[in-house]
C-alpha cells in the first residue's frame, strides 16, 4: 500500500461506561507525545471529559476529538459515550469512523453496553480491535473476557498479547509475535524481556493459532505455513491485516491505561491501530447518490479527488457560535473557502479550519482524507449535511436516526422564559439530533423527548451553564377527553331583567353521541325564525367554548353532534351574548343526562426484547391495562406490539430497563382514545376536582 492516504488512519473507541476509554484515549495521547501531561478522568484533568457534566458523572456524554503522530502515521480519534442514554453520538461517530477500538472492563467483562456498540459497529462493517482494559484491578481476568467475547459478541477473538500477572501483581504483556515479554517499568515505558517460563506453554501455544489465523487470510501465507510450519513476523502482521479487513477475526490487546506507573500495553497499541486498522484507501471508495436524481456516485479517498465531507456532529457554543464536526472522504478542504452544502443546496463560506484537540483546537491550512475536522458558524449546515463542490455534487449516506424514550414535561423556573427555552433547545437539539420538544396544545406543556432520564437530566444541566435558563423537569399530564354516550334534548335558556335593558335567549338542543373520532359537530335546524339567524353562529360559539371543559373533570369533550332545533327570542332583550350564554348553558345540562363518560389516550407501543424476556414483558404489559396486538422475530429478538393506556406507559423506560438487564428498547405513539374503565375513572375524577378547589 503506497497510496497517498496510506499513513492517516482514523478510529473510534467503544465500549460500555466505566470501561476506561477516555483514560485509554488520553494514554494514547499521551504516550504519542500529542499532550503534555496524562488527563484522568477520576479528578477532573481528562483533556476530552472536558464538560461540567461529564466531569460531574464521570462519564462521557459527548463525543470527544484529537489527533496524534505515531511512528509517521498520523491518526484521528474520537472518544465515544458508553451510557445507553448518549449512544446516538456514538453511532454519529462510527457513521464516519474507518476503524474502531472496542474496550472491555477486565473486570466486568461483557456488558450490555458493549454488545451494543458491538452491534453499532457490525452494521457499519467497521474492522475493529479489541482492548482489554483494567488488568490491574481486583477480580481482572482476561480468561474469562476472551470466553464472553466468544460466547456473547460471537466473534474469533484472536489474542495478540498475554497478560503477565495478575490483579495487583499485573506488570506487562507477552506480545505473541515477537516473542517478547514487555514489563512496565516507572514513567509508563516498557522494558523488552524474556518470556517468564510459567507461560511459555500457553505461549507456544496461542503463537501457533495466531500463525493459523494469519496464513488462513491469504492463499501464500497458508502455502508457506504448510511447507515450513513457521511464518515471519511480517507475514504475520499481514495475515492478520487482511483478516481484519475482511471481517475474519478481531485481534485482542491488553493493558492497564491508567496504572500507578503510566499506562501500560498503550506503545502497542499504538503499534496495532497502525498496523490493522485501516487507512482510508482500504476502506475503498466513497459511495454516495446524485442529488435529485438518486444515481450512485463513487469517489476516490484520494486528496486530489473531488471534494465529499459530512457533518456528523455539532456543537452549539454561545460564544463561538456553532461548530460543525465533519469527516473529509475524498479531496481537500481549505481555509478560508467555500463549499457546497448538497443537502440544502446553497454555498457555505467559512473561514478558519480547525482540527480538535478534546477541549481546545488547533487551527490548520488543509486536511485531506480520514480527517475529522471542524469549522464555525456555517449558516445552514446542520448535523448530516454532506459538504461537496457545486461542480461534483455527491449525497453521503444519511445518520441512522434514534428514537426517543422518555419525555417529560419542562417548564421556566423563571415566570416569561418559554420563549428562551424553544430558542435554546433548539440550539441543543442541533447538537443533539436525539432530543426533541414538542408543545402539547391540550395540557398547554412544553415536552422533551430523549433517550432515557439522565439524557433529558443533562440536557436541562447544559441548557442552565450555556443560556442561563433553569428547567423544572416533571412527568407529562395525561391528556384525557370525555364523551357522551346517550341522546338527549335538554333547554338553554338564559333570561336576567334588572333595571334598563335585560338580557333573553332561548334554546333547545339535542345532544347526541358519534363514532370515535368524529369530533364535534354543529346542526342548524331552526324553522320559521323561532331564533332570528344572526343570532344562530353566538350558540354555536357558546358550545364551542364550553366543551373545551367537560361536565366531569374539566377535560375537552368530544364525538358528539348538537342539534340546535327550537328556541325563542325577545324583540328588545336578545343579544349575541345572551345566546352564547345560552348554548353554553343548554350544553352543560345535556351533557350531564347524557351519560358522560371519561376517555383515554391509548399508545401503540412496540417494544423490542430478547426472546428470554418476552413471557415477563407480555405479563407485564397485560398488567398495565395492555393488549398484545402480536409477536414478531427479529435474529435474537421479539418484536411484541401492542395497545397500552398513556397514563400506564408514562415511566415506562426505567422498569423496561430493570427487566430486560438494559437490552431491551422501545417506541410508542398516539394511536386513539377508549374509555376508562370505572374504578380508574373515579379516581381521575377526584383527582381533577382536588386540582380544581386549589386553584
Amino acid at each position: 500500500m503506497s497510496g497517498k492516504t496510506a499513513n492517516i488512519r482514523n478510529l473510534v473507541l467503544i465500549g460500555h461506561s466505566g470501561c476506561g476509554k477516555t483514560s485509554l484515549a488520553e494514554a494514547l495521547l499521551f504516550t504519542a507525545g500529542a499532550t503534555s501531561r496524562l488527563g484522568k478522568v477520576d479528578d477532573g484533568s481528562s483533556v476530552l471529559d472536558y464538560e461540567p457534566e461529564e466531569i460531574k458523572r464521570k462519564i462521557t456524554i459527548s463525543s470527544a476529538f484529537h489527533h496524534y503522530q505515531w511512528k509517521k502515521h498520523t491518526v484521528y480519534l474520537a472518544d465515544t459515550p458508553g451510557d445507553d442514554n448518549f449512544l446516538a453520538d456514538t453511532r454519529a461517530a462510527l457513521h464516519v469512523g474507518d476503524g474502531a477500538v472496542v474496550v472491555i472492563d477486565a473486570v466486568d467483562g461483557v456488558k450490555v453496553g458493549t454488545e451494543k456498540v458491538w452491534q453499532a459497529a457490525d452494521h457499519y462493517k467497521l474492522p475493529r480491535l479489541i482492548f482489554v482494559n483494567k488488568l490491574d484491578r481486583e477480580r481482572a481476568d482476561f480468561a474469562a473476557v476472551m470466553k464472553n467475547v466468544k460466547d456473547i459478541l460471537e466473534v474469533q477473538a484472536v489474542p495478540l498479547q498475554l497478560p503477565i500477572g495478575k490483579e495487583a501483581g499485573f506488570k506487562g504483556v507477552v506480545d505473541l509475535i515477537s516473542l517478547k515479554a514487555y514489563t512496565a517499568a516507572a514513567g509508563g515505558k516498557l522494558e523488552a524481556g524474556p518470556i517468564p517460563a510459567d507461560l511459555q506453554d500457553e505461549v507456544a501455544e496461542l503463537r501457533g493459532d495466531l500463525m493459523n489465523f494469519a496464513a488462513e487470510s491469504d492463499d501464500a501465507l497458508i502455502e508457506k505455513f504448510l511447507e515450513e510450519g513457521e511464518l515471519t513476523p511480517e507475514e504475520i502482521y499481514r495475515g492478520l491485516k487482511i483478516g481484519v479487513l475482511k471481517g475474519a477475526f478481531v485481534p485482542v490487546l491488553c493493558g492497564a491505561a491508567s496504572n500507578h506507573l503510566g499506562p501500560v500495553g498503550a506503545s502497542l497499541l499504538l503499534d496495532a491501530i497502525n498496523a490493522y486498522l485501516p487507512a482510508p484507501e482500504e476502506r475503498g471508495q466513497v459511495k454516495g447518490t446524485k442529488p435529485g436524481s438518486g444515481e450512485e456516485v463513487a469517489l476516490e479517498p484520494d486528496p486530489d479527488s473531488p471534494l465529499a465531507a459530512q457533518v456528523f456532529k455539532t456543537v452549539a457554543d454561545p460564544y463561538a457560535g456553532r461548530l460543525s464536526i465533519f469527516r473529509v472522504y475524498s479531496g481537500t478542504m481549505t481555509a478560508d473557502a467555500t463549499v457546497y452544502n448538497v443537502n440544502k443546496e446553497a454555498p457555505e463560506r467559512y473561514g478558519q479550519l480547525f482540527l480538535l484537540e478534546g477541549k481546545g483546537q488547533k487551527a490548520v491550512a488543509s486536511v485531506g482524507p480520514g480527517a475529522f475536522a471542524a469549522v464555525a458558524k456555517l449558516k445552514e449546515t446542520v448535523t448530516g449535511d454532506t459538504l461537496a463542490t457545486e461542480a461534483k455534487p455527491i449525497l453521503l449516506p444519511a445518520l441512522l436516526p434514534s428514537h426517543t424514550m422518555v419525555t417529560f414535561a419542562i417548564e421556566p423556573k423563571k415566570q416569561g422564559e418559554e420563549d428562551k427555552v424553544f430558542s435554546s433547545f433548539s440550539k441543543l437539539i442541533e447538537e443533539d439530533p436525539s432530543l426533541a420538544i414538542t408543545r402539547n396544545a391540550d395540557t398547554k406543556e412544553i415536552l422533551v423527548s430523549g433517550v432515557g432520564a439522565v439524557h433529558i437530566e443533562a440536557t436541562a444541566e447544559k441548557m442552565k451553564r450555556k443560556f442561563g435558563v433553569e428547567l423544572n423537569l416533571k412527568p407529562p399530564k395525561v391528556p384525557y377527553r370525555e364523551t357522551i354516550k346517550a341522546t338527549v334534548k335538554v333547554q338553554g335558556k338564559y333570561k336576567r331583567q334588572s333595571g334598563g335593558r335585560g338580557q333573553y335567549g332561548d334554546t333547545w338542543l339535542e345532544l347526541e353521541p358519534l363514532p370515535k373520532g368524529s369530533g364535534f359537530e354543529f346542526v342548524d335546524k331552526i324553522v320559521g325564525g323561532a331564533i332570528p339567524r344572526n343570532f344562530i353562529p353566538s350558540v354555536e360559539k357558546g358550545i364551542v367554548e364550553a366543551k373545551n371543559e367537560g361536565v366531569l373533570a374539566g377535560f375537552p369533550c368530544v364525538d358528539f353532534r348538537v342539534t340546535l332545533y327550537d328556541g325563542s327570542f325577545h324583540d328588545v332583550d336578545s343579544s349575541d351574548m345572551a345566546f352564547k350564554i345560552a348554548g353554553s348553558m343548554g350544553y352543560k345540562k345535556g351533557c350531564e343526562q347524557a351519560k358522560p363518560t371519561l376517555l383515554e389516550p391509548v399508545m401503540k407501543l412496540v417494544v423490542t426484547v430478547p426472546e428470554d424476556n418476552m413471557g415477563d414483558i407480555i405479563g407485564d404489559l397485560n398488567g398495565r391495562r395492555g393488549r398484545v396486538l402480536g409477536v414478531e422475530a427479529e435474529g435474537k429478538l421479539q418484536i411484541i406490539t401492542a395497545h397500552v393506556p398513556m397514563i400506564e406507559v408514562l415511566l415506562y423506560a426505567p422498569d423496561l430497563i430493570s427487566k430486560t438487564g438494559g437490552r431491551g428498547t422501545y417506541s410508542m405513539e398516539f394511536d386513539h382514545y377508549e374509555e376508562v374503565p370505572p374504578q380508574q375513572a373515579e379516581k381521575i375524577i377526584a383527582e381533577a376536582k382536588a386540582a380544581k378547589e386549589k386553584e
